[in-house]
């Protein structure tokens, strides 16, 4: 008979950021799914509409109009930071300062200097901050990771990996916060946080050196026939990019109807001219053991999807997921080994269901399920990892801006003891 450890007692959680992730990756979890573990005892933002909205979705968490007083008066166990990237580093340090653990949505924050005052609020205060990479969690991703650890190709010599975005994806990036590297970092960093950790789980190694390339040709004053906005547009009927947002409850209820109270307009024009983020970009990496990595990430394709190839000292390992275009209904995806014997290995791993490749709901029972269950391929990301991830795009950012490459050693400037 199987049996279960008994459920830890209920933890408390306040939100920093009235965000759609914090709402339906955190709010409506806990407040569904997660009653008997967890409990949400607060909510903060600088727009109270968005506030009181997910607090209506999520049974009435009070809402606070000052995030001390939340921390003061709901004194939450852990503090939840879902807000634009450019002020994780601001709630998580405070969080961190107030004796509260921390859950941070990736990326950590958008800046080395932000990164290392992370790093030593948390050595200094002694609490815990967890990254959410929930690409971990995926099965798909989870397989090669297993098959990594069995040896199948030897030691990892190289990688070679390939992000692909698509102009439904990949456009949505330059219409939101995204657009401006001060807010987000970039896609370098913003989005490539999750392709830079996947790697660095998968060959658990830290990165040493980046080079970068990068430019933005597809997005930004490419055209005359543009506008602030697409709801006040008028090319409307000519302009493969239109969107009409405001036609969908959620999208209007979040963001059109919450406009008024900080002027954030969730349709800007994607050919803009304040846009500063790239749009294509290429990186080199070299690693601590010797392993390199070759990256290119573009957010202007016909399709979406990842292809990456680890070659190691007994063979190559292929794996690729695409989320549309031709291949993105096939129900299971491969992996394939190609050993020194000239033999292929194929396995063939059913589609999970879920967001992000079945990876937010088993990762939310990671954070919020109450049972301390074993974590031999360390699934659960700190604040070292969410470090090791950002810096690779920072780095990059340094490089483009350059043209120089950039030693990781050099964003850091005391070097945490625990890197578990």
């Amino acid at each position: 008979m199987l049996t279960h450890p008994a459920p830890t007692a209920v933890k408390t959680y306040a939100l920093a950021g009235a965000s759609s992730r914090g709402l339906y990756m955190y709010g409506k979890s806990i407040s569904e799914r997660y009653q008997d573990t967890a409990r949400l005892v607060g909510v903060y933002d600088i727009n109270s509409i968005r506030a009181n909205l997910l607090s209506k979705e999520c049974g009435g968490v009070p809402v606070y109009d000052s995030f001390d007083a939340m921390i003061a008066n709901a004194r939450p166990d852990c503090v939840i930071v879902t807000t634009v990237d450019r002020f994780h580093h601001e709630y998580i340090i405070r969080s961190l300062e107030a004796g509260c653990d921390v859950i941070t949505e990736k990326p950590m924050t958008i800046d080395d200097v932000r990164c290392r005052a992370i790093l030593e609020a948390e050595k200094r205060t002694g609490r815990r901050v967890i990254v959410t990479f929930n690409y971990r969690f995926a099965p798909y991703v989870t397989r090669v990771k297993e098959l990594l650890r069995e040896g199948v190709i030897g030691k990892v010599l190289s990688v070679d990996f390939e992000w692909i975005l698509d102009t439904r994806h990949g456009a949505d990036y330059f219409r939101r916060w995204h657009r401006r590297k001060e807010n987000s970092g970039g896609l370098l960093v913003h989005k490539a946080t999750h392709h830079f950790d996947m790697i660095n789980w998968w060959i658990e190694d830290d990165p040493q050196i980046v080079f970068a390339t990068g430019s933005r040709q597809f997005y930004g004053p490419t055209r005359e026939a543009r506008g602030e906005r697409c709801s006040t547009c008028a090319h409307t009927n000519t302009c493969e990019y239109y969107v009409d947002y405001a036609r969908d409850p959620i999208m209007k209820a979040l963001y059109f109807d919450a406009e008024r109270e900080d002027g954030y307009f969730r349709d800007r024009c994607v050919f803009a001219d304040d846009i500063d983020i790239e749009d294509t970009m290429n990186a080199a990496i070299r690693y601590s053991k010797g392993v390199t990595m070759s990256y290119s990430l573009i957010a202007h394709s016909p399709y979406e999807g990842w292809r990456v190839a680890l070659n190691g000292s007994h063979g190559r390992i292929e794996a690729e997921e695409f989320h549309s275009g031709p291949r993105a209904n096939e129900p299971s995806q491969q992996i394939k080994i190609f050993n020194r014997k000239g033999e292929t290995v194929i396995y063939d791993i059913p589609k999970a269901t879920g967001n992000h490749a079945g990876g937010d709901d088993r990762l939310l029972d990671r954070l919020f399920g109450g049972h301390a269950s074993p974590d031999p391929l360390g699934y659960m990301a700190n604040s070292w990892s969410g470090a090791m991830s950002i810096l690779i795009g920072i780095a990059a950012n340094q490089s483009i801006a350059t043209g120089q490459p950039i030693a990781i050693a050099d964003l850091l400037v005391d070097e945490p003891e625990n890197r578990t």
